[in-house]
Protein backbone atom coordinates (compact mmCIF):
# COMPACT_ATOMS: atom_id res chain seq x y z
CA UNK A 1 0.00 0.00 0.00
CA UNK A 2 1.63 3.24 -1.14
CA UNK A 3 1.06 6.29 1.03
CA UNK A 4 2.23 9.81 0.18
CA UNK A 5 3.29 12.53 2.66
CA UNK A 6 0.05 14.49 2.45
CA UNK A 7 -0.62 17.63 4.46
CA UNK A 8 -1.04 18.44 8.18
CA UNK A 9 -4.14 20.53 7.52
CA UNK A 10 -7.04 20.08 7.72
CA UNK A 11 -7.21 17.59 10.56
CA UNK A 12 -9.30 14.50 9.94
CA UNK A 13 -9.86 12.63 6.68
CA UNK A 14 -10.33 14.91 3.67
CA UNK A 15 -11.34 13.54 0.27
CA UNK A 16 -10.24 15.79 -2.62
CA UNK A 17 -12.02 14.04 -5.47
CA UNK A 18 -9.15 11.62 -6.12
CA UNK A 19 -7.86 10.36 -2.79
CA UNK A 20 -7.91 11.18 0.91
CA UNK A 21 -5.56 13.11 3.17
CA UNK A 22 -5.37 11.85 6.76
CA UNK A 23 -4.09 14.04 9.59
CA UNK A 24 -4.18 13.59 13.36
CA UNK A 25 -2.58 15.56 16.20
CA UNK A 26 -0.50 14.01 18.98
CA UNK A 27 2.11 15.51 21.28
CA UNK A 28 3.39 12.16 22.55
CA UNK A 29 3.08 9.61 19.73
CA UNK A 30 6.23 7.92 18.48
CA UNK A 31 4.44 6.19 15.61
CA UNK A 32 0.85 6.20 14.33
CA UNK A 33 -0.72 3.51 12.17
CA UNK A 34 -3.66 4.29 9.90
CA UNK A 35 -5.98 1.28 9.98
CA UNK A 36 -8.27 0.61 7.01
CA UNK A 37 -11.17 -1.84 7.04
CA UNK A 38 -12.58 -3.56 3.96
CA UNK A 39 -16.12 -4.84 3.38
CA UNK A 40 -15.46 -8.03 5.34
CA UNK A 41 -13.97 -6.12 8.28
CA UNK A 42 -10.41 -7.18 7.50
CA UNK A 43 -7.90 -4.64 8.77
CA UNK A 44 -4.91 -3.30 6.84
CA UNK A 45 -2.37 -0.97 8.43
CA UNK A 46 0.03 1.63 7.09
CA UNK A 47 2.21 4.06 9.02
CA UNK A 48 1.51 7.77 8.66
CA UNK A 49 4.81 8.86 7.08
CA UNK A 50 5.14 12.52 8.04
CA UNK A 51 4.86 14.81 11.06
CA UNK A 52 4.42 18.58 10.90
CA UNK A 53 3.83 20.69 14.02
CA UNK A 54 2.78 17.58 15.99
CA UNK A 55 0.36 16.52 13.24
CA UNK A 56 0.90 13.07 11.75
CA UNK A 57 -0.28 12.87 8.17
CA UNK A 58 -0.38 10.92 4.92
CA UNK A 59 -2.28 10.76 1.63
CA UNK A 60 -3.86 7.62 0.14
CA UNK A 61 -5.04 7.80 -3.46
CA UNK A 62 -7.01 4.58 -2.94
CA UNK A 63 -9.11 5.88 -0.01
CA UNK A 64 -12.53 6.99 -1.24
CA UNK A 65 -15.77 8.09 0.45
CA UNK A 66 -17.17 5.22 2.50
CA UNK A 67 -13.71 3.99 3.55
CA UNK A 68 -13.78 2.85 7.18
CA UNK A 69 -10.70 3.70 9.22
CA UNK A 70 -9.17 4.25 12.66
CA UNK A 71 -5.76 4.77 14.26
CA UNK A 72 -3.34 2.89 16.49
CA UNK A 73 -0.86 4.99 18.46
CA UNK A 74 2.57 3.79 19.59
CA UNK A 75 4.15 5.81 22.38
CA UNK A 76 4.81 6.00 26.11
CA UNK A 77 2.75 4.07 28.63
CA UNK A 78 2.85 6.02 31.89
CA UNK A 79 -0.67 6.29 33.36
CA UNK A 80 0.55 8.28 36.37
CA UNK A 81 1.67 10.96 33.91
CA UNK A 82 -1.49 10.77 31.83
CA UNK A 83 0.20 8.83 29.01
CA UNK A 84 -1.86 5.87 27.79
CA UNK A 85 -0.48 4.93 24.37
CA UNK A 86 -1.37 1.35 23.49
CA UNK A 87 -1.41 0.17 19.85
CA UNK A 88 -3.74 -2.67 20.81
CA UNK A 89 -6.52 -0.09 21.08
CA UNK A 90 -8.17 1.10 17.89
CA UNK A 91 -8.85 4.83 18.17
CA UNK A 92 -11.58 6.82 16.51
CA UNK A 93 -10.56 9.96 14.65
CA UNK A 94 -11.59 12.93 16.85
CA UNK A 95 -12.07 14.90 13.63
CA UNK A 96 -14.11 12.20 11.86
CA UNK A 97 -17.00 13.62 9.86
CA UNK A 98 -18.92 10.34 10.00
CA UNK A 99 -18.89 7.33 12.31
CA UNK A 100 -20.17 3.82 11.69
CA UNK A 101 -21.32 1.52 14.47
CA UNK A 102 -21.91 2.08 18.17
CA UNK A 103 -19.69 1.94 21.23
CA UNK A 104 -19.49 -1.48 22.87
CA UNK A 105 -18.64 -1.47 26.59
CA UNK A 106 -16.51 -4.62 26.31
CA UNK A 107 -13.50 -4.86 28.62
CA UNK A 108 -11.23 -4.68 25.56
CA UNK A 109 -12.26 -1.03 25.14
CA UNK A 110 -10.61 -0.07 28.42
CA UNK A 111 -6.89 0.60 29.05
CA UNK A 112 -7.01 -1.51 32.22
CA UNK A 113 -8.52 -4.82 33.32
CA UNK A 114 -11.73 -4.58 35.33
CA UNK A 115 -10.24 -6.73 38.12
CA UNK A 116 -7.30 -4.34 38.58
CA UNK A 117 -8.21 -0.86 37.34
CA UNK A 118 -5.27 0.89 39.02
CA UNK A 119 -2.35 -1.40 38.37
CA UNK A 120 -2.94 -3.22 35.09
CA UNK A 121 -2.42 -2.67 31.39
CA UNK A 122 -5.07 -4.19 29.12
CA UNK A 123 -3.59 -5.42 25.84
CA UNK A 124 -6.79 -6.97 24.50
CA UNK A 125 -7.40 -5.74 20.95
CA UNK A 126 -10.40 -3.41 20.85
CA UNK A 127 -11.05 -3.31 17.09
CA UNK A 128 -14.03 -5.66 17.23
CA UNK A 129 -15.83 -3.35 19.67
CA UNK A 130 -14.87 0.13 18.48
CA UNK A 131 -16.91 2.25 16.04
CA UNK A 132 -15.23 3.06 12.73
CA UNK A 133 -14.48 6.51 11.44
CA UNK A 134 -15.62 6.95 7.83
CA UNK A 135 -14.30 9.04 4.94
CA UNK A 136 -17.09 11.23 3.58
CA UNK A 137 -17.83 12.92 0.28
CA UNK A 138 -17.54 16.67 1.02
CA UNK A 139 -19.28 17.72 -2.17
CA UNK A 140 -22.93 18.77 -1.94
CA UNK A 141 -25.18 20.86 -4.16
CA UNK A 142 -25.68 24.02 -2.12
CA UNK A 143 -26.94 25.96 -5.14
CA UNK A 144 -30.03 28.07 -4.50
CA UNK A 145 -29.35 27.87 -0.77
CA UNK A 146 -29.34 31.17 1.06
CA UNK A 147 -29.28 32.25 4.66
CA UNK A 148 -32.89 33.18 5.55
CA UNK A 149 -31.82 36.43 7.30
CA UNK A 150 -34.99 36.68 9.38
CA UNK A 151 -34.85 39.85 11.55
CA UNK A 152 -34.47 39.07 15.25
CA UNK A 153 -37.73 40.73 16.17
CA UNK A 154 -39.53 38.38 13.78
CA UNK A 155 -37.61 35.25 14.76
CA UNK A 156 -39.44 32.34 16.38
CA UNK A 157 -37.04 29.59 17.49
CA UNK A 158 -38.32 26.01 17.83
CA UNK A 159 -36.08 23.67 19.83
CA UNK A 160 -36.71 20.03 19.02
CA UNK A 161 -35.27 16.52 18.99
CA UNK A 162 -34.81 14.84 15.60
CA UNK A 163 -35.90 11.41 16.78
CA UNK A 164 -38.68 12.55 19.11
CA UNK A 165 -40.18 15.04 16.65
CA UNK A 166 -40.34 12.64 13.73
CA UNK A 167 -41.11 9.35 15.51
CA UNK A 168 -44.41 10.66 16.86
CA UNK A 169 -45.47 12.36 13.61
CA UNK A 170 -47.68 9.73 11.99
CA UNK A 171 -47.92 11.54 8.64
CA UNK A 172 -44.20 11.10 8.08
CA UNK A 173 -43.54 7.79 6.23
CA UNK A 174 -42.62 5.15 8.77
CA UNK A 175 -39.16 4.35 7.29
CA UNK A 176 -38.20 8.02 7.73
CA UNK A 177 -39.39 8.47 11.30
CA UNK A 178 -36.56 9.17 13.71
CA UNK A 179 -34.24 10.44 10.98
CA UNK A 180 -32.87 13.62 9.44
CA UNK A 181 -34.70 12.67 6.25
CA UNK A 182 -37.94 12.53 8.25
CA UNK A 183 -37.26 16.01 9.62
CA UNK A 184 -36.81 17.24 6.05
CA UNK A 185 -40.03 15.59 4.79
CA UNK A 186 -42.59 18.08 3.37
CA UNK A 187 -45.13 17.08 6.03
CA UNK A 188 -42.70 18.03 8.81
CA UNK A 189 -41.73 21.30 7.14
CA UNK A 190 -45.36 22.33 6.59
CA UNK A 191 -46.13 21.61 10.24
CA UNK A 192 -43.35 23.98 11.33
CA UNK A 193 -44.53 26.61 8.87
CA UNK A 194 -48.10 26.40 10.18
CA UNK A 195 -46.77 27.13 13.66
CA UNK A 196 -45.00 30.22 12.36
CA UNK A 197 -41.54 28.86 13.14
CA UNK A 198 -38.66 30.73 11.49
CA UNK A 199 -35.67 28.86 12.98
CA UNK A 200 -35.16 25.29 14.17
CA UNK A 201 -32.71 24.55 16.98
CA UNK A 202 -31.84 20.86 17.21
CA UNK A 203 -30.95 19.08 20.41
CA UNK A 204 -27.61 17.20 20.15
CA UNK A 205 -27.10 15.69 16.72
CA UNK A 206 -23.39 14.90 16.89
CA UNK A 207 -22.31 11.30 17.46
CA UNK A 208 -22.80 10.26 21.07
CA UNK A 209 -22.31 7.16 23.16
CA UNK A 210 -24.88 5.20 25.14
CA UNK A 211 -23.81 5.58 28.79
CA UNK A 212 -22.55 2.38 30.42
CA UNK A 213 -24.92 2.77 33.39
CA UNK A 214 -27.93 3.07 31.10
CA UNK A 215 -26.65 0.25 28.90
CA UNK A 216 -26.43 -2.09 31.90
CA UNK A 217 -30.07 -1.30 32.71
CA UNK A 218 -31.26 -1.85 29.15
CA UNK A 219 -31.93 1.87 28.74
CA UNK A 220 -30.71 4.43 26.19
CA UNK A 221 -29.34 7.95 26.19
CA UNK A 222 -32.27 9.80 24.63
CA UNK A 223 -30.92 13.35 24.81
CA UNK A 224 -27.44 12.75 23.43
CA UNK A 225 -25.34 14.79 25.84
CA UNK A 226 -22.38 12.39 25.80
CA UNK A 227 -20.55 13.16 22.58
CA UNK A 228 -17.72 11.14 21.07
CA UNK A 229 -17.74 12.71 17.60
CA UNK A 230 -18.43 16.44 17.54
CA UNK A 231 -18.08 16.71 13.75
CA UNK A 232 -20.15 13.64 12.87
CA UNK A 233 -23.97 13.57 12.64
CA UNK A 234 -25.28 10.87 14.96
CA UNK A 235 -25.65 7.77 12.79
CA UNK A 236 -28.76 6.40 14.51
CA UNK A 237 -30.69 9.44 13.29
CA UNK A 238 -29.84 8.75 9.66
CA UNK A 239 -31.58 6.55 7.14
CA UNK A 240 -28.40 6.62 5.04
CA UNK A 241 -25.18 5.17 6.48
CA UNK A 242 -21.51 4.65 5.51
CA UNK A 243 -20.82 8.40 5.53
CA UNK A 244 -23.99 9.28 3.63
CA UNK A 245 -25.55 10.53 6.87
CA UNK A 246 -23.61 13.76 6.23
CA UNK A 247 -25.37 14.25 2.90
CA UNK A 248 -28.70 13.49 4.57
CA UNK A 249 -28.05 16.09 7.26
CA UNK A 250 -27.00 18.71 4.71
CA UNK A 251 -30.22 18.03 2.80
CA UNK A 252 -32.14 18.74 6.02
CA UNK A 253 -30.35 22.06 6.48
CA UNK A 254 -30.96 23.10 2.88
CA UNK A 255 -34.62 22.09 3.07
CA UNK A 256 -35.24 24.13 6.22
CA UNK A 257 -33.66 27.18 4.59
CA UNK A 258 -36.43 27.24 1.96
Amino acid sequence: MQIWPGQPYPLGATFDGIGTNFSIFSETAQRIELCLFDESGKESRVDLPETTALCWHGYLSTAKPGQRYGYRVHGPWAPDEGLWSNPNKLLMDPYAKAIEGLWDWNEAMFPYHFADPLGSRNDLDSAAYCPRSVVVNPYFDWSQDYRPNIPWHKTVVYETHVKGFTTRHLEIPEPLRGTYAGMAHPVAVKYLQRLGITAVELLPVHQFVQDSTLHEKGLRNYWGYNSIGYLAPHNEYAQAQRGEQVQEFKHLVKTLHH
